[in-house]
């Protein structure tokens, strides 16, 4: 199948940015969207993302709007029909058709997008130029290995605004007043300093152990901090554990918030601790001092967006670690444990530290 390429474009003025991941490869974007928007202030920027995530960048000011797609792959539920993707495809192509002049895929090896943006006869498309995703596009960039995804989504955007990547600041998510009324309502009733633990991660060799979590937690509340546990709804389990293993109580949150009141939540707290993962970025973005564990992915690409003193990074011991791989089937976890590698006592050390900045 071909698609035509055009030999020139006239200036973008209708955006489609395409980014499926999840909650922290989409606060990765916020940068490069700000200096988008300052240096475009006329066009129409809309971000196509998954239900997963859009809802904690749609209050961004930075976007017109914010259109939900259910990305094949992307679901984490596991495999459904094997033409689904592709029917999907053609009918989310046929909604877009004719509304924009541009399309960017935000994702180094995101064929599907791609594809996307050529069935829906977008002119203008930018993206990688990865071997699958490269028959698609009218710009293939080069992908540079090793670079932080906030400087990677950069990279992509100088195409239509150079400059976009020389004023990067921080990562950015709105916290809407009922978020923040929500969270003020529970979080009242805690005496300072809060601290909430976040135990969950997007991959089971990603998590640390729930005994370590409480271990840290107890640790904290005997320097005087108040415990929040969050988590998504499939991680009730896992704060139950932490928050039965703990000799002191919790405020137990886990599966209680949307993304929203999960970042007011956040943003009121002195402090977050948790595994790599997207609710870690968003508390980063609502500038709450983090302290992150690292083990099989890599900080110079995954890492905390914002000041190292701010937010601290431990890292597994294993000499084989990070080895960016997330796939590990379940047979396999007790021979990739470089999260556990990781002293809770490195943690406690690392949240007072912070705690008493």
């Amino acid at each position: 199948m071909f698609y035509r390429r055009p030999h020139s474009h006239p200036a973008s003025q209708a955006i489609l940015l395409i980014r499926p991941d999840h909650l922290g490869d989409l606060l990765f974007l916020t940068p490069a969207l700000r200096g988008l928007r300052q240096a475009l202030p006329g066009a129409r920027l809309v971000l196509l993302a998954g239900p997963w995530s859009a809802g904690v960048v749609a209050p961004n000011k930075d976007i017109d709007e914010v259109v939900v797609c259910a990305f094949p792959g992307f679901e984490r539920n596991g495999k459904g029909n094997a033409l689904a993707p592709y029917r999907l495809l053609l009918k989310t192509a046929g909604e877009l058709r004719g509304r924009f002049d541009t399309a960017v895929v935000l994702r180094f090896d995101h064929w599907w997008g791609a594809w996307l943006a050529a069935a829906a006869g977008i002119p203008r498309r930018i993206g990688y130029a990865w071997p699958e995703t490269s028959p698609f596009l009218t710009e293939a960039l080069p992908y540079r290995a090793g670079r932080h995804e906030v400087q990677q989504n950069a990279t992509l955007l100088e195409a239509l605004a150079p400059g976009v990547e020389a004023g990067l600041g921080s990562t950015q998510v709105a916290v809407r007043p009922e978020d923040r009324a929500w969270a003020a309502e529970r979080l009242d009733q805690l005496s300072r300093p809060r601290v909430a633990l976040h135990g969950g991660a997007g991959a089971a060799v990603k998590q640390w152990p729930a005994e370590y979590w409480a271990a840290v937690g107890q640790g904290l509340v005997q320097a005087g901090a108040s415990i929040v546990l969050t988590g998504g709804p499939g991680e009730r389990g896992l704060a139950a554990e932490v928050a039965g293993k703990m000799q002191a109580p919790a405020l137990d949150l886990a599966g209680q918030t949307t993304l929203g009141q999960l970042a007011a939540i956040y943003q009121q707290c002195d402090l977050v601790l948790g595994s790599d993962s997207g609710p870690l970025h968003l508390a980063v973005a609502v500038d709450a001092p983090t302290v992150h564990l690292y083990g099989p992915v890599p900080v110079a690409k995954f890492g905390p967006w914002g000041s190292s003193e701010r937010h601290l990074v431990l890292h597994s011991p294993f000499t084989c670690a990070p080895c960016d791989r997330l796939d590990w089937p379940v047979e396999a976890l007790p021979l990739h444990e470089c999260m556990a590698a990781i002293p809770p006592e490195h943690v406690l050390a690392a949240a007072l530290k912070l705690l008493s900045a």
